[in-house]
């Protein structure tokens, strides 16, 4: 029985183009009292805009009652879980939005002179301040633009330090179990990329570690807690072998969420690292961004970092330029200021008790909802879940349903899918990550959703295989949606042939 949602009025929507009648306009004004002049003549024809073709011409109230309707055909946070694993699609607070909306932050000019930014500038170093606090490093930038521009930064960092030392090397190692930005970074930044195989535990094999660290290797880019929702017991062995053949050890901070207040990165052998503001420290997320992505270095790295660097003397900061051995700048201006603006409030409101809570509580709900699923779908790794449980489809596949089908029928049931097929080292996996912010009564209805349908599975599973059945959309085309999508309107032909 689906618990969440239930039949409600829905109205077939058609696009404003087909509600347009010639004619209607979505405003009224009175007459000129004024003696009227073309406007080709008053402005010159080549300033006058000619009309657009098939512009659509509809009331006031009809776009109004449009664009609401549509409105309610969205899924969002605000209306319920997002389950995305290796997302940490959080409900951000509305204070956080409404610190980065007071006047002299979110009007502060980035080319004011700095005797007038001295506010803007100490919210950047006071959240340098808390970043090195939470992750145990010793200097941050801010500057990255996002998670992927973070690692990005990170591994420049890395060469520009061992090219320093006559040593710039051409391999970076990658698990298997990492984000899949992280192969890329490493390639865009000129090294070769070699995968390192987990283990039947789901962690970093440290034999085949071993075998493949040589003089040839800059770094080893980890992501910790990795994508299988398991933290890396052995990270500080994996940062030893590294540091003992010159190389850094990198760390994809993703998945901080798991972290923050419990244990810091710096502490446990880490040399570089990058956070994602737009997770972890509650930002918007989704939707294109923007996003920030700081990135923390220990201070062997730190002579390389991004400029500019505020400094302060004698009660005055200002930003420094003269860094010979930095590597420029990543990113115009000082980052996504608005970005840094809500990390630091959400960081002030929670503080350090608060922040520990909210990854207790997300680890909680993780491991919740592998207990109340976990006997009906297949777990491949049994070593402690952390923020993220990962099953798998094999169950399930034995009567022809995969992964993608059980996420569709998922939105029948009222809920976003979970993180379809990732990661890949997981065959047919379902990704699932509640974060802290889900409510027992929240995760109880989306357990229940996924216990239904494995019954679904067992007793009709063309139901599933068909789904979701309550959407105005019926199942698409995938492959062909995304190799031929149909991004414009165009008028049926009869309609214009009639017209003609």
């Amino acid at each position: 029985m689906i618990r969440k949602v239930r039949s409600h009025q829905t109205q077939n929507e058609p696009l404003l183009f087909e509600r347009s009648s010639p004619g209607k306009k979505g405003y009224q004004l009175p007459p000129l009292d004024v003696p009227s002049v073309a406007p080709a003549e008053a402005l010159g024809v080549a300033n006058v805009r000619r009309e657009i073709e098939g512009f659509p011409e509809v009331s006031e109230v009809e776009i109004i009652r449009h664009f609401t309707r549509l409105s309610t055909w969205n899924y969002a946070i605000d209306l319920g879980l997002y389950p995305l694993g290796s997302c940490t699609m959080k409900y951000n607070p509305r204070l956080n939005e409404f610190v980065a909306r007071i006047e002299g932050l979110a009007q502060a000019h980035p080319y004011q002179p700095e005797e007038l930014a001295q506010g803007a500038m100490r919210v950047q170093v006071q959240l340098e301040q808390y970043l090195r606090e939470t992750t145990g490093m010793d200097e941050v930038t801010l500057q990255p633009a996002a998670g992927a521009h973070g690692e990005q930064t990170g591994i420049l960092l890395i060469r520009a330090y061992l090219e320093a030392q006559g040593d710039a090397r051409r391999k970076v190692l990658i698990p298997d179990s990492a984000h899949g930005t992280n192969p890329a970074t490493a390639a865009i930044a000129g090294y070769e990329v070699e995968e390192i195989k987990s283990n039947d535990q789901g962690m970093i094999d440290l034999e085949a570690l071993e075998r493949a660290v040589d003089d040839s290797v800059a770094a080893l880019m980890v992501t910790n807690p990795n994508t299988v929702g398991i933290f890396e017991k052995d990270i500080a062995k994996v940062a030893e072998i590294l540091h003992e053949r010159g190389a850094q050890l990198y760390m994809d901070g993703a998945n901080m969420n798991a972290l923050v207040g419990i244990a810091r990165p710096g502490d446990f052998g880490v040399d570089v690292m990058h956070l994602n503001l737009h997770k972890t420290f509650s930002t918007p997320h989704g939707g294109g961004g923007p996003g920030a992505g700081p990135v923390a270095v220990k201070k062997h790295l730190a002579p390389h970092l991004p400029v500019p660097r505020i400094e302060e003397s004698n009660g005055t900061l200002r930003y420094c330029y003269d860094r010979e051995l930095s590597i420029g700048r990543v990113r115009a201006y000082f980052g996504n200021f608005g970005v840094l603006v809500r990390a630091l409030a959400y960081i002030l409101a929670h503080g350090g008790d608060g922040l520990r809570n909210a990854t207790i509580d997300a680890v909680l709900n993780a491991n919740y909802i592998r207990k109340g699923i976990g006997d009906r779908y297949e777990l491949p790794y049994t070593a402690p879940s952390m923020h993220e449980c990962v099953f798998s489809d094999d169950r399930q596949a034995r009567s022809g349903v995969r992964t993608g089908d059980i996420a569709k029928r998922l939105i029948d049931y009222g809920f976003h899918p979970y993180t379809v097929s990732f990661p890949l080292i997981v065959r047919g996996a379902l990704m699932i990550e509640p974060t802290e912010t889900e409510s027992k009564q929240e995760l109880d209805l989306f357990i229940d959703a996924l216990r239904s349908i494995a019954d679904e599975v067992e007793s009709d599973p063309e139901l599933v295989r068909s789904a979701p059945h309550t959407t105005r959309t019926k199942r698409v085309d995938e492959t062909r949606a995304a190799r031929r999508p149909v991004l414009h309107w165009k008028a049926p032909v009869e309609e214009k042939q009639a017209a003609d």
